[in-house]
């Protein structure tokens, strides 16, 4: 598979929370937005299907609507 390289400017805040989300995952800044962007395909697609997006409790209920993908 061959890659692409890309060069992208964000802000320090931004930045910081890209770095936080690396080191909380314990993973690199790109691989927060390689997941960020599957995360992001898959809510166009349940969109797309008259599907919403949200956070389930583990009793199964949700407790979060994602809203304004």
């Amino acid at each position: 598979m061959s890659k692409v390289r890309l060069s992208l400017d964000v802000s320090p805040e931004l930045n910081e929370v890209l770095e936080r989300l690396a080191d909380a995952t314990h993973g690199s800044k790109s691989d927060v937005l390689r997941k960020a962007i599957a995360l992001m395909e898959v809510a166009v697609e349940a969109k797309e299907k008259g599907k919403k997006l949200g956070i389930v409790e583990r009793g199964q209920t949700v407790s979060t609507e994602i809203v304004g993908i």
